[in-house]
């Protein structure tokens, strides 16, 4: 199939698997030629690389044509859908197209039925930070891939460690291999802890001091996620996805609803018995200060999307959201 469609939040495999189709139909002699990535936020630019990809590739090899952050699945104009079904229509059976974006596509829209039609449609999200069981199931597949023998310990340890960061859990796992060569043991946790810088520090875990409104520990381990080069906005996305979900638990206990698996309904959480651990975490705080605390931490992505010095940024959000929770 000549059309891709990547979606989703994690760049790394997105890039991994953008780099997997350069070196599978680009003929490096010729790359320069047959190549090329366009920032398609804007339906000129999409209409650039439709226009590139309906052009047969010079030399050897195929061309692969990369409309990246594109929204054609959000909103496509009616003129650009026509000349997306054209272009799909006739493609030359040696050039390929790429689409990635980070927004699911909308089901509702033509432009992604026409997609679901011509187009082989994946999604790269990153896992949830709280879903670790599906993180060290990405650990042991990844460490498979890689011929690595790892102990359940030390399994435990690299989801501590590495919580739900492909790019670094690719990395630790290079590491590893090199450390371990062809033993045929099963790499051990004590063995890990010596190469792996094993920070269970994570944005859950910020999470959980903001909401004991412990202001130093909120704010220290703000500075260890970014110093483990954590992105400013990652860690607002983590917090808005566990603040809005207390949100829900509390309003649905404020409301008299009681039923654990109506509750995980409505807050979307997968596994009903984690409602009974959530409804722990929320015990104390009103629905008011949730409320107030979701408001600060979307102005926080709005500062961050907007260029606002990540540290003092975070740092301020920090000391306001344990603030929320005293009041």
């Amino acid at each position: 199939m000549p059309v891709y469609f990547y979606w989703g939040d994690d760049d790394y495999q997105i890039n991994q698997a953008v780099k997997s189709l350069i070196d599978n139909h680009v003929d490096p002699m010729w790359r320069d030629f047959n190549y090329a990535k366009i920032n398609a936020a804007g339906d000129l630019e999409v209409m650039d690389g439709l226009n590139q990809a309906a052009t047969a590739p010079f030399g050897t090899g195929d061309r692969l044509t990369w409309l990246a952050d594109t929204a054609i699945a959000q909103k496509c104009s009616e003129a650009l859908l026509a000349e997306l079904e054209r272009t799909f229509k006739h493609l030359p059976t040696n050039s390929y197209i790429l689409f990635t974006a980070t927004n699911k596509p909308d089901g509702r829209a033509k432009s992604t039925k026409l997609i679901q039609k011509y187009a082989q449609v994946l999604e790269f999200s990153l896992i949830p930070p709280w879903k670790i069981d599906a993180i060290a199931q990405l650990v042991k597949q990844s460490a498979a891939v890689m011929n690595l023998k790892i102990t359940a310990d030390g399994i435990d340890l690299l989801v501590d460690a590495i919580g739900n960061d492909s790019r670094r859990l690719n990395m630790e796992l290079q590491k590893l291999q090199l450390f371990h060569g062809q033993k045929a043991a099963a790499i051990s946790a004590k063995e890990i802890a010596t190469l792996v810088q094993a920070s269970a520090h994570n944005s859950l875990q910020l999470a959980s001091a903001i909401r004991s409104a412990n202001t130093s520990q909120a704010l220290s381990l703000t500075a260890e996620l970014l110093r483990n080069n954590e992105v400013g906005l990652r860690i607002c996305a983590t917090l808005v996805g566990q603040v809005r979900t207390w949100l829900w638990i509390r309003l649905m206990q404020e409301a008299g609803v009681r039923d654990d698996k109506e509750i995980a309904d409505a807050a979307e959480i997968g596994n009903p018995k984690r409602v009974y651990f959530l409804k722990q975490e929320v015990q104390g705080l009103s629905s008011q200060k949730l409320m107030r605390s979701l408001s600060i931490l979307l102005q926080l992505e709005g500062d961050l999307k907007h260029g606002k010095d990540e540290t003092a940024t975070l740092q301020t959000a920090m000391i306001e959201l344990c603030q929320a929770m005293t009041r």
